[in-house]
């Protein structure tokens, strides 16, 4: 047992070091991130919203629609792999079996990739911007 206030022992682990998307640097270069691998995928009307100011669930929303599921379903693969390799965590993905509607929350920049009759339906723009989302690449 370590007596409190004692310096841990050169065999313990280290508490863990902070999340590395909390600087704006990395925030903004996790987004670029994301708003590239779309493009590159060749992503259906992308559209970036900042959040900074209305919720503290992230900086940035990211919305998209793809083509089709599969296409959804493989934009969805790509980034959350895009995402891991470049910032070492994970991104965690929800709905990915469906492909109607993909969540992938990688911290401060949260993407969703809808089919385009599904991203109608729920209208997420709307919702979060009020009608007033700016073209992606002008956040």
């Amino acid at each position: 047992m370590i007596a409190e206030g004692a310096p841990l022992p050169a065999t313990h682990p280290a508490s863990p070091p902070p999340p590395t998307g909390s600087d704006d640097q990395s925030v903004e270069g996790l987004h670029r991130l994301v708003l590239q691998s779309l493009e590159d995928d060749q992503a259906v009307d992308t559209v970036s919203i900042p959040l900074a100011g209305k919720s503290s669930i992230a900086d940035h929303m990211v919305i998209a629609s793809g083509r089709s599921t599969r296409q959804v379903a493989s934009m969805a693969s790509k980034l959350a792999e895009k995402i891991k390799g470049e910032t070492g965590r994970p991104a965690r993905i929800e709905g990915l079996t469906n492909a109607d509607w993909v969540l992938i929350d990688a911290g401060d920049v949260i993407v969703h990739l809808f089919r385009p009759e599904v991203r109608s339906f729920y209208n997420l723009e709307r919702m979060w911007s009020f009608g007033d989302a700016p073209p992606a690449g002008t956040a």
